[in-house]
């Protein structure tokens, strides 16, 4: 399991981050300013994920202070600053990525997964569950053997429900797959694709929780 350090002042936000790291299987140490995550940063943690304005300090100043202290773990700046500047002076600072509020959470966990390959850490290449086996490296999903010929809409639909194993809102789903199809904009759409993946894996795979979404049926 991969340790996120989430360095974040908003309890609000930082309890949802928490949530959502730990439902994707990483483990999750928090701090809600700069003298608690100089405190919480220990050797177990592979990735940071820090805020720009903390109310004891600055989060572009502490980077720059555990660079100097030779400490190379990961940092991705996750911060309400947009503007040019203020991205340059987080890289700049020693961050290794920089996403700015209000941010999209696949993009988030996306991003969060490539810092981790680049420094040495990898996320599980086999996903298998129910008898369905997702390969994520090639992208392919197969059912007792057989390869599925799935769409890559009805693909990311699968692995977010398999990565949740909770219950997933719609409106997660679409966010999910904003950048795979710039048609996907309709709610009655994803019913749809969630239909027809239903017809090739099993419909008893996919729950749905009325009003609400759909859920992965172990």
């Amino acid at each position: 399991m991969f340790t996120i350090l989430l360095v974040e002042d908003d309890a609000v936000l930082r309890g949802g981050l928490t949530e959502l790291f730990t439902r994707e299987g990483y483990g999750v140490v928090t701090a809600g300013c700069v003298r608690e995550a100089r405190e919480r940063l220990s050797g177990s943690v592979q990735l940071i994920v820090l805020d720009v304005s903390l109310p004891d300090g600055d989060g572009v100043s502490l980077c720059r202070q555990w660079r100097g202290a030779g400490i190379t773990v990961p940092i991705l700046f996750l911060t309400a600053r947009d503007e040019e500047l203020d991205v340059v002076r987080g890289l700049d600072g020693g961050g290794n990525d920089y996403v700015t509020k209000p941010f999209r959470m696949m993009e988030l966990l996306s991003r969060i997964r490539a810092l981790l390959r680049g420094s040495g850490g990898q996320t599980p290449a086999l996903l298998c569950r129910s008898g369905i086996e997702v390969d994520q490296a090639r992208m392919q999903v197969r059912r007792d053997g057989e390869t599925l010929p799935l769409t890559l809409t009805e693909y990311r639909i699968l692995l977010t429900l398999m990565r949740h194993g909770g219950i997933v809102p719609r409106a997660l789903l679409l966010e999910a797959l904003w950048d795979v199809d710039s048609r996907f904009i309709d709610d009655n759409t994803l019913s749809v694709h969630v239909s027809r993946l239903r017809e090739k894996i099993g419909a008893e795979r996919i729950r749905t929780v009325r009003g609400v979404g759909y859920q992965w049926a172990d």
